[in-house]
């Protein structure tokens, strides 16, 4: 059941009392916070290839498609995808999912985020691969909420559904195919909420993550880590054991933060597994507020590509997901 609380992180000013009484003062001047000076890091030597105690270096995570094969003859979808409104389709095996105004599969990419939005499927991926122009798209049988537009590299606008790129495949050279689907183990057809067609039942909670049906904070049982937190998106939320409780404050900062994004804060009425009273604002150095559970501010990593991943556990040595009760999971 979910805490039903009746205040918010976000409304600060109880909360932000809360702040200064339980996890050490800020610092005032003149009764407003002093905020910790910007502070860097030296690379730690943590064994991890490159990789300094703030995930710089390689095992960040990114990727760039490639994707395989050619579209040829003609009317493929290497010619470019159809403007007009999206259909939904039931296929017989995939389920529902999105094509485009001919009929074509639309297809999202693994490798892609959708928050932020991003494509990695450039250069001959993306021949292979055409992004769906959004100038061209009207949302038709998809919700129009969950559509949204990109901008690549290249300066055009590519069709989003909830968050996700999405794209034709060049050998689906008829209306009706998904020969696309699984390609490299990256390529699924864009179901109308953005997920990915052909979800088994026993896949329920990757499908809740894809659909944004998770609260806004919740647990999650990791195989390995066991019982971690996880936002509204499904990303792991990680402690850095450079910051400090008492005082509460955060040593990530400059190039840290490129790698490690502040946890936003949330509605305690949408909290599950967590005591809404562990979580408290904090303010950083330029005047944002951050999340913080146990007066240690939560951070979610940008290597983390799909809801689930734990690719920043163990970064360095110094950062770790983090347990119900604010302590390292390990």
């Amino acid at each position: 059941m979910r805490n039903l609380r009746k205040f918010t992180v976000a409304a600060a000013g109880t909360a932000l009392v809360l702040g200064a009484t339980a996890c050490g003062p800020q610092g005032t001047t003149n009764g407003s916070p002093q905020q910790p000076a910007a502070q860097t890091a030296a690379p730690a030597a943590d064994g991890s290839g490159g990789t300094d105690a703030y995930g710089n270096g390689n095992g960040n995570g990114a990727g760039t498609g490639t994707g395989t094969g050619k579209g040829t003859g003609k009317g493929s979808a290497a010619t470019g995808t159809a403007s007009g409104p999206l259909a939904v389709r039931d296929d017989a095996e995939l389920g529902p999912l999105v094509a485009d105004a001919e009929g074509f599969t639309l297809y999202r990419f693994d490798k892609d985020t959708a928050d932020p939005s991003s494509s990695a499927c450039v250069g001959d991926c993306a021949k292979t691969w055409p992004p769906v122009p959004a100038s061209a798209t009207e949302p038709g049988g998809v919700d129009a909420a969950r559509t949204g537009s990109v901008k690549r590299a290249d300066g055009t606008e590519q069709l989003t559904i909830a968050g996700w790129p999405v794209y034709r495949f060049a050998k689906d050279t008829a209306p009706g195919q998904t020969n696309g689907q699984g390609v490299g183990g990256t390529w699924f057809a864009v179901t109308p909420d953005g997920g990915k067609a052909g979800v088994k039942e026993g896949a329920k909670e990757g499908a809740k993550e894809e659909a944004g049906l998770l609260p806004a904070l919740s647990l999650t049982d990791d195989a390995k880590l066991g019982k971690i937190i996880r936002d509204g998106k499904g990303r792991t939320l990680y402690r850095f054991t450079k910051d400090t409780a008492w005082p509460m404050k955060s040593r990530c900062e400059g190039a840290c933060l490129e790698k490690w994004r502040p946890a936003k804060l949330v509605d305690l009425n949408d909290v599950e597994g967590i005591d809404p009273k562990k979580l408290i604002p904090y303010t950083r150095s330029d005047g944002t507020k951050q999340l913080t559970i146990d007066c240690w501010p939560l951070y979610w990593f940008t290597g983390d590509k799909t809801p689930g991943d734990t690719n920043g556990q163990g970064v360095g040595g110094t950062w770790f997901a983090v347990t119900a009760n604010g302590k390292l999971a390990k």
